[in-house]
């Protein structure tokens, strides 16, 4: 009677690990899919004092943008929003390529650009931080 109860209790160990183990990674995509889905919902809105709480931290002071960058966002629209799925690019690491379209506010003619956009999860915050900067709308793709 003994031997299958130490068995019994064995396998339900093992999956509770697995379980503990399958939980956690969830939990960090889950956080990574919220993250990406509160972002773009921040640009499309053209909400870029928001969307600066995205940027690293320790990086935040070089990422943010300039006087003239935040001029040059107050003259667009955002009228598209498409994105590729993030890649993963190590275990805290994911890249994702964002098509943004834009409309100039003055001019009323339309263009898009590329964002390419590198996200690191911060394992002390449990967050996941935009590294790359934000979208650079004084390019032409």
């Amino acid at each position: 009677m003994r031997r299958p109860l130490i068995g019994l209790l064995l396998m339900l160990s093992c999956a509770l690990l697995g379980a503990c183990a399958t939980e956690k990674m969830r939990s960090k995509q889950t956080v990574l899919d919220e993250t990406l889905r509160s972002y773009a919902a921040t640009i499309r809105w053209g909400d870029i004092e928001r969307a600066q709480a995205f940027l690293d931290p320790k990086l935040r002071e070089t990422l943010a943008p300039s006087a003239l960058d935040l001029a040059r966002y107050r003259q667009v629209a955002v009228s598209g929003y498409s994105e590729q799925p993030a890649t993963p690019v190590g275990d805290n690491e994911v890249h994702q390529l964002v098509q943004i379209e834009l409309v100039n506010l003055n001019t009323q003619s339309a263009r898009s650009i590329l964002d390419r956009q590198v996200w690191r999860y911060d394992e002390a915050s449990k967050r996941w931080w935009l590294v790359s900067g934000l979208p650079d709308i004084s390019r032409k793709e």
